[in-house]
């Protein structure tokens, strides 16, 4: 490490205490004189020192860096001793040592985690009232939830093996798990979005939310309690914002896991969204106002996740045997048959599979017409809960699948992307 290096290391170790210490002076600027332990230039000091300590441990005196630390350490201890006592709060004292060792990271060459880690550092620090406040409002459901979805996404994830495994090779017990971390969390963050906004914005916030994990429950609920009402309100424009929602969802999914059929999807998917986005967004502007319904139960639930995953594994099995048997075409069956009941399984399914099984035309095709499915499964349950009274609604999603066939058989026709080079 030359000069030039070693200075930014340490000018980044100063610059991270500095800036944290900035942050501590103002929060304690009203305590009296020589009642804080540290302030602006403590701070700075103790990331300098640490910026010192991490250089002098790159240099090869690794013993002689510890002590240094040590010795920083027990300075700080002792003297947020006291202050720890007293008021019954750590939190300048940890945040005194996380400096230290910001600054040591930074002497040893890893300035822009150390500064990333400073930034963070202070923004938590900044949000105090907010995350109290927030932490406030949380109740048991809500610690329960945020449990579940931890273990979910953080304790069983990373001891899951990444290969092929199972029948065919179908089976990739880390991708598999991923989708229910990824659809969980659509769920989890759709709840944590109620329990904030839910009862500000109303049915809308509620349909635009839950359409990001399960549109058509949203349509079947507002649909029933539509049809319950005598007069309409804001469910019609919930329900074609939420089948809006759903558009971009399948984007994001497919982005996800199979990347490969986005760019042919993106044209069958993009026109149907703008009109269903834009009947929406005038359904709202027509519906009367209204208090919002009660933030939705808590959507994090083991079963139906692990039911998910069983469902995607036999999916994926059943393709390799498809491709097997038919070859192209009727793998492009079966993921359209699978998306009619399930569009998130047939997008996983799809992106599971080798690249040389389906080409990406296929493919994007076999997923529009899944979706362009999954509405007129939509419009039906609009027709059959809200009767009459969701005629307005359904002929918004009778347009966007009319539209969407039409862009699925000028696809279908379109030579080198419909179906000619699969016939061949």
């Amino acid at each position: 490490m030359d000069w030039h290096q070693q200075a930014i290391s340490v000018g980044s170790a100063l610059a991270s205490g500095a800036l944290v210490g900035l942050e501590r002076g103002w929060t304690y600027r009203r305590e009296a004189a020589g009642a804080r332990v540290a302030g602006v230039r403590t701070f700075a000091l103790l990331g300098l020192a640490g910026g010192v300590g991490g250089l002098i441990a790159v240099m090869g005196a690794g013993l002689s860096a510890a002590i240094l630390m040590a010795a920083m350490a027990a300075l700080l201890a002792a003297g947020y001793a006291r202050s720890m006592r007293d008021r019954a709060d750590a939190t300048t004292a940890v945040t005194a040592i996380l400096v230290l060792a910001i600054g040591f990271l930074a002497g040893m060459g890893g300035t822009a985690v150390a500064l990333a880690s400073a930034a963070a550092t202070v923004l938590l620090l900044a949000l105090r009232e907010e995350l109290h406040g927030f932490v406030e409002r949380l109740e048991a459901g809500d610690i329960k939830a945020m449990a579940r979805y931890a273990v979910i996404a953080l304790a069983v994830l990373p001891f899951l093996p990444d290969r092929p495994m199972g029948p065919y090779g179908a089976w990739n017990p880390a991708q598999l798990w991923w989708v229910v971390v990824l659809v969980t969390g659509f769920s989890f963050a759709g709840y944590v979005a109620n329990r904030v906004f839910g009862a500000r914005h109303g049915t809308i916030a509620t349909a635009m939310i839950g359409g990001a994990y399960s549109s058509t429950a949203v349509t079947q609920a507002l649909s029933r309690r539509l049809g319950t009402r005598e007069a309409a309100g804001a469910e019609p424009a919930g329900i074609a914002l939420a089948s809006a929602v759903m558009y971009l969802r399948v984007m994001v999914l497919v982005s996800a896991f199979a990347g490969r059929f986005l760019l042919p999807l993106l044209p069958l998917l993009f026109p149907p969204l703008v009109v269903v986005a834009v009947a929406g967004w005038w359904l709202y502007r027509r519906a009367p106002v209204q208090e919002g319904p009660e933030p939705p139960g808590n959507p994090i639930a083991l079963v139906p996740a692990l039911g998910f995953v069983i469902f995607v594994a036999v999916a994926a099995v059943a393709a390799r045997w498809a491709e097997i048997r038919f070859g192209g075409q009727g793998l492009a069956l079966l993921i359209f048959l699978m998306g009619v009941f399930d569009v998130d399984a047939s997008i996983v399914t799809a992106g599971a599979l080798p690249p040389g099984m389906i080409g990406p035309s296929l493919g994007g095709l076999a997923i529009g017409g899944t979706v362009a499915a999954n509405m007129l499964v939509k419009f039906a349950i609009v027709l059959a809960y809200a009767r009459r009274k969701g005629v307005g609604v359904a002929l918004v999603l009778l347009a966007g699948i009319l539209l969407s066939a039409a862009l699925l058989f000028v696809a279908w026709r379109m030579p080198g992307w419909g179906g000619a080079p699969w016939l061949s």
